[in-house]
């Protein structure tokens, strides 16, 4: 049975639960309470369908040759079932991610490299309190004055007051 081999697919529904948001947290447990009767249901049903008693319905219907036909066209029916097209899809899609998300923590972890070297620079520093200017310029050397670019700083010249 279909169902079987569609119920074989477990959900790790504690991994799943720790990436929910705080937000959604009623529409997960939602999922997983529908989740959780679908398979019960599945389970519940047994592997093969019950066989058909031919000779009963024989015997009880009065009509003959019709058991026989229906019998004959039971047998004939095939049920189809559905080819898999997604499956391939969702592979690639989770190698995607999964590059992604690789590239993703090789660059944090360059990111966590940096700043763990501004962090040590900062444990080494003079105390702001103790700073120079010429100190200040030297460990930050962005907060230094161009006095071409600006040559009144702090205040501003004449032509402008």
């Amino acid at each position: 049975m279909s169902g079987r081999r569609v119920a074989l697919k477990a959900v790790d529904w504690m991994a799943f639960a720790e990436r929910v948001p705080p937000n959604q947290k009623a529409m997960f447990n939602a999922l997983k309470t529908r989740s959780d009767a679908v398979a019960a249901r599945l389970t519940s049903l047994p592997e093969q369908p019950a066989s058909i008693d031919w000779s009963h319905y024989k015997s009880a219907v009065a009509k003959a040759g019709m058991v026989d036909e229906f019998e004959k066209k039971f047998s004939a029916l095939k049920v189809p079932e559905p080819v898999d097209t997604q499956t391939s899809k969702i592979n690639a899609q989770e190698e995607e991610a999964n590059k992604s998300a690789l590239a993703y923590i090789q660059a944090s972890k360059a990111r966590i490299a940096q700043y763990e070297k501004e962090l040590e620079k900062f444990k080494n520093m003079i105390p702001f309190d103790q700073m120079t200017i010429q100190d200040l310029n030297e460990t930050f050397p962005e907060t230094k004055l161009d006095k071409e670019k600006h040559p009144y700083w702090p205040n501003k010249p004449i032509s402008e007051l």
